[in-house]
């Protein structure tokens, strides 16, 4: 089975190449200044003018209003809105109406009655991404390194169209697919140096595990541009 794999928090164009030559589906840039993967709107739009037609660019925000969203979407030009907050499925709905543009929404899980409450934006997202829970004390909803039970997803109904986020590295990537199944991941911390500072390196080397792995990172371009099955 194929997978798509979403590199998120990229800040810089070594890391972007380095995503995009590794047959990564989606970049994502992050709009929410207390992350240190936070980038300008100006500077995401610089870096995601080489994926186009390669992958598909994600912009990334925090319970963002309109005049954010308006601007993200005027100058960055997205392919996709992933919506990390805690915006309700209304907000959801209101967001793909105004844009016309394909929402991802996050969705924070530690327990079975999260997976069960995640599953309320099924019908008005177009993908969700299941992310960890943040620590106590942590700013941030997501890029915190941490995972949450991924067993809780071992019975999920196939036609659940997710990515599996939170703490995925090279090391655990077999064992999340083999536990989950999902088709789509999103890494961000797990292929950082530091927080917030990409490595080229781990970006090439995760991409190629989950290639030879038999698993095989597909692109937009292989699954039809703008695909999210």
């Amino acid at each position: 089975m194929d997978i798509q794999v979403k590199i998120c928090g990229l800040s810089d164009d070594t890391a972007v190449r380095a995503a995009l030559d590794g047959g990564a589906s989606h970049i994502g840039f992050i709009f929410f200044p207390p992350s240190p993967r936070h980038v300008s709107i100006e500077a995401a739009r610089a870096l995601r003018a080489p994926a186009r037609g390669r992958a598909l660019a994600v912009a990334v925000t925090v319970d963002a209003d309109d005049a954010q969203l308006d601007e993200i979407v005027s100058v960055m030009e997205p392919d996709v809105l992933q919506l990390h907050g805690k915006e309700g499925p209304e907000r959801v709905r209101a967001v793909k109406a105004r844009y016309g543009l394909p929402v991802i929404k996050a969705c924070s899980i530690r327990d079975a009655g999260d997976v069960d409450a995640a599953l309320a934006y099924r019908s008005v997202a177009d993908r969700l991404l299941l992310d960890a829970k943040a620590p106590a004390g942590s700013k941030l909803p997501g890029g915190n390194g941490v995972s949450f039970d991924w067993g809780l997803l071992a019975t999920l109904d196939e036609g659940v169209d997710y990515m599996l986020s939170g703490g995925i590295t090279i090391g655990n990537v077999d064992n999340a697919l083999s536990v989950t199944h999902a088709r789509a991941l999103d890494v961000s911390s797990g292929v950082e140096s530091a927080p917030g500072v990409k490595d080229a390196q781990l970006i090439s080397q995760f991409l190629r595990t989950v290639d030879e792995r038999g698993h095989g990172a597909r692109s937009p371009a292989e699954v039809g541009q703008g695909s999210f099955s």
